[in-house]
């Protein structure tokens, strides 16, 4: 399955003076992955059993690596064996809750699992995810973190940048970046975190440290075949320019972004607020 980044980009720049949505930082290791549309509704009516967790009934059921039911299964040792599966139940519902773009649901599920298995790398995953998603900073905070440590996977950490940003603790984003920054990631984490750490410095009005951050970097450089992280990280400094004054770099790039992503976010609008236009003929096919 492709990643999917961009908890700041996917709502558009204008919202990085304010928290930005949730985003998803998942890769292929994922027990999750991007939301679908969401094809059915939630029974109310749902009985109670031994977790204190209400079962979920009559829908469809993600389908678990073997190695996370086991550790499941494991972690649920002092259980009967009814409550050993009723965790990886529950598991497996709020991997298709959070599969489904159903957040609350997700972590609803997810929680007493939590409770039983802290342990499980793969549950604190799920549980951190689901709680960024559905907005509730704090518990992802600890999730997100407990899975790190686990792990020792920086993957999420972008995330959890976020929700330190939303939670209004710029000092602690920066600590994380240089967290990130270390552990020498991937290219797109360590895109998607210097787009977090950008839009930290934007809300505190830091703007022209905020575009020294990303062109320093490189953001600003035209690439003949842009990837995802190329047209979020050009759309971030667009808006960046944009609001510094710089109206001849934003409708550049803005119009970069266009051209290589026809339709991203809101981006015809804000070129034709710039006085910008891109003929049909000269844009990508998505």
């Amino acid at each position: 399955m492709p990643a999917s980044w961009g908890a700041v980009a996917r709502r558009g720049a204008r919202q990085l003076s304010a928290p930005s949505d949730a985003g998803a930082y998942e890769d292929h290791r994922s027990l999750v992955a991007p939301p679908l549309p969401a094809t059915w509704v939630r029974d109310e009516r749902q009985a109670i059993v031994e977790t204190g967790a209400p079962t979920p009934v009559g829908r469809p059921r993600a389908e678990l690596p073997g190695d996370v039911v086991a550790a499941v299964r494991t972690a649920g040792a002092s259980l009967t064996n009814r409550g050993r599966e009723h965790l990886v139940t529950l598991t497996a519902e709020a991997v298709e809750a959070y599969n489904r773009g159903r957040y609350q649901d997700a972590v609803r599920w997810i929680r007493p699992v939590v409770e039983q298995a802290p342990a499980v790398a793969a549950i604190r995953e799920v549980a951190g995810l689901a709680n960024y998603r559905a907005g509730k900073w704090r518990a992802a905070l600890v999730h997100l973190r407990a899975h790190a440590d686990l792990t020792g996977d920086v993957t999420h950490l972008p995330a959890l940048m976020d929700c330190e940003r939303a939670l209004g603790h710029p000092r602690k984003v920066g600590w994380i970046f240089e967290e990130v920054r270390a552990a020498s990631p991937a290219i797109e984490v360590l895109s998607e975190a210097r787009i977090v750490l950008a839009a930290t410095l934007s809300d505190r009005g830091k703007l022209d440290e905020a575009i020294r951050l990303l062109v320093d970097a490189g953001v600003d450089r035209r690439v003949r075949n842009p990837a995802e992280r190329h047209v979020r990280q050009w759309y971030v400094l667009a808006d960046l320019y944009e609001r510094s004054g710089d109206v001849p770099r934003a409708r550049d790039l803005f119009t970069r972004v266009a051209l290589a992503d026809p339709g991203a976010y809101d981006v015809d609008d804000r070129l034709e607020d710039l006085g910008g236009r891109v003929s049909t003929a000269r844009r990508r096919p998505r």
